[in-house]
């Protein structure tokens, strides 16, 4: 008599985390080391206050917007992958493919390095050796300078320790989430209550004569020739990418409880704080630095400059640990979520096979989290993250409205698919995320169409390697008898 042999129990993933795990991802996602850098940077665009506070509201809204759209697609497709399963099905597998191929080779890395090396900046201010200023090797090949610092370095180790933590578990991960992300807002918290308690700063350095024909940008000296919409277009990109990585939760949303209501809560309670955070920690700055100062900063660290007002020295250095705390769980979260979209291509077959396997314990994708971790490792040590991050500034937002639109064709497509959450507002409320959105981008064209293009020539790379792994997977089913039209 034959034996039947029992196929090997499949690997799924485990529903561990809950509303306020989820929040945390959200937020501690978002909050970097922009918001104590951004502003300043902005202000040199934008050098009217009561522009530059309403850039971080309209970038704090039409965030939420966004995240009330994303909401219902998350409710309805409770997925590992999240904003990939929802291009693949809304569009075609290739749409949701480039997204997935750009998110790993240059969104998601080219962050998790910059705000790697955020941290390793700060540190340095504690301990000199680990800084940029330490240079460890330095040589020329073919007219190509390349210089490693001791930063870099410490950037790497932070990727592979918190790879590491995520390796063992989303509770493990979502533990380090919490403990980081309340930490910062509760820093961010500080700072603005006692700038505004004993700051000794000027009510107002809020307001400001404006005429748009009398408008000028202060800095930096590219933004000079820019008109008025272009420079507050430019501007308002700095606060989304502030903004960016709100999506980050529904990567993991198979790993949620209740995923239908809580990632959409999530979501929408999350960019909400956020914005809460940013705009008062903005008012804060202006209220003790008026805003050409704020423009002309050193280094854009203007949260440091604030604090150093108030405290004096010591100012410095508090903030520099409050940025420490932010960059190290805001790569905490990056780190942790992303891999789940690498895992879901890798399914479909239009990634490395591995990467499609969980860990029989920890039930994590952890090849997924390993090859993130290397790509976002090469990118610290070659010093081309922050390019990549400028190239691709408004192809992240492009995808967005891709998404958001893609919740009109679902509604047509499966009309008959439950959901749980219905976006709140439609078709109004995703109709001016669309709409604002796209406004955006085509000044962001205008203001800077060579990174703008590169960006979209970094997408586009990613057909070919689409092709190559559809005619593997197609191959692989033909191989097995499995062949689908």
């Amino acid at each position: 008599m034959a034996q039947v042999t029992e196929l090997p129990k499949e690997i799924k993933f485990e529903a561990k985390l809950g509303l306020f795990d989820a929040t945390m991802i959200v937020m501690g996602s978002m909050i970097g080391s922009g918001i104590f850098i951004a502003p300043s940077i902005m202000a040199g665009y934008m050098p009217v206050p009561q522009l530059l506070i309403l850039l971080w509201v309209i970038g704090g809204i039409l965030t939420a917007f966004g995240a009330i759209a994303y909401g219902e697609l998350a409710g309805m497709m409770p997925k590992a992958g999240g904003q990939y399963v929802f291009l693949r099905e809304a569009y075609n597998p290739l749409l949701g493919f480039l997204y997935g191929w750009t998110l790993f080779f240059v969104i998601q890395s080219g962050f998790i390095a910059a705000v790697a090396i955020a941290f390793a900046k700060y540190l340095g201010v504690f301990i000199p050796a680990l800084s940029e200023n330490n240079v460890i090797l330095k040589f020329n090949i073919f007219g190509w300078n390349y210089t490693l610092n001791s930063a870099q370095l410490v950037g790497v180790g932070v990727i592979a320790l918190l790879t590491c933590i995520n390796c063992f578990g989303v509770v493990f991960g979502a533990f380090v989430q919490n403990l980081f992300t309340v930490s910062k807002i509760a820093a961010i918290a500080v700072l603005v209550f006692v700038a505004f308690l004993i700051g000794n700063g000027n009510w107002s350095n809020f307001f400001e004569n404006f005429s748009i024909e009398k408008f000028q940008p202060i800095a930096p000296p590219e933004a000079l020739s820019m008109g008025f919409l272009a420079a507050f277009a430019v501007a308002m990109s700095k606060a989304l990418f502030a903004y960016d990585a709100w999506n980050s939760i529904t990567f993991a949303a198979e790993e949620v409880k209740n995923p239908h209501k809580t990632v959409p809560y999530s979501l929408v309670l999350g960019t909400i704080g956020v914005m809460l955070v940013y705009v008062l920690a903005n008012m804060a700055y202006l209220y003790i630095l008026p805003i050409k100062e704020m423009a002309v900063v050193p280094d854009n660290r203007v949260a440091a400059e604030v604090a150093e007002r108030i405290f004096g020295v010591i100012g410095a250095q508090l903030i520099a640990v409050a940025i420490m705390i932010s960059t190290f769980g805001c790569d905490n979260g990056m780190i942790l979520a992303a891999p789940r979209v690498y895992y879901a291509m890798a399914k479909d077959g239009l990634f490395f096979k591995g990467a499609g396997k969980l860990h029989p314990k920890y039930k994590t994708p952890v090849n997924s989290l390993i090859l993130q971790g290397i790509w976002s490792s090469v990118l610290t040590l070659s010093g081309t993250y922050s390019a990549l991050l400028t190239y691709t500034a408004f192809t992240s937002l492009l995808f967005n409205v891709l998404t958001v639109i893609g919740l009109f064709i679902l509604r047509k497509k499966y009309p008959e698919r439950e959901r749980p959450y219905k976006a709140w507002g439609y078709p109004v409320v995703p109709i001016i995320y669309i709409l604002v959105a796209v406004f955006f981008i085509i000044y962001i064209i205008i203001g800077d169409p060579k990174s703008s293009g590169f960006g979209l020539l970094l997408v586009l790379i990613g057909i070919p390697a689409y092709i190559y792994w559809s005619k593997t997977k197609n191959n692989t089913n033909t191989i097995n008898g499995e062949r689908k039209t």
